[in-house]
């Protein structure tokens, strides 16, 4: 299961109550503004930081932007690093307010 996942999927399943890893790549003030309670990393603090991830390597890791540009950036970084599942959210936080809301 790899490659991006929709908004509507990645709602679905947290509303289904699914324990998912995200990691939202944004900066600390886009954080403040809209979040969906994934792990705040900003996509230049990624690199140093990649080994506190590493109990996630095998597991599924959604990670997200504000339109999904940073994020694949990320997923591509953590693919190279060794990642097995990790995926973009397509569209990023725009996305998710456009079709879920606030």
């Amino acid at each position: 299961m790899t490659g991006d996942i929709t908004v509507t999927e990645l709602k679905q399943r947290l509303d289904a109550g699914e324990n998912i890893h995200i990691i939202d790549v944004r900066e600390p003030w886009e954080f403040e503004e809209f979040n969906i309670k994934g792990k705040l990393i900003p996509l230049g603090d990624l690199q140093g930081k990649i080994d506190d991830l590493d109990a996630w390597m095998n597991e599924e890791v959604v990670v997200h932007c504000k339109s999904g540009g940073r994020s694949a950036a990320a997923v591509d970084f953590m693919t190279r690093q060794g990642f097995k599942n990790a995926r973009n959210l397509a569209g990023g936080m725009m996305a998710w307010q456009a079709q879920i809301g606030a």
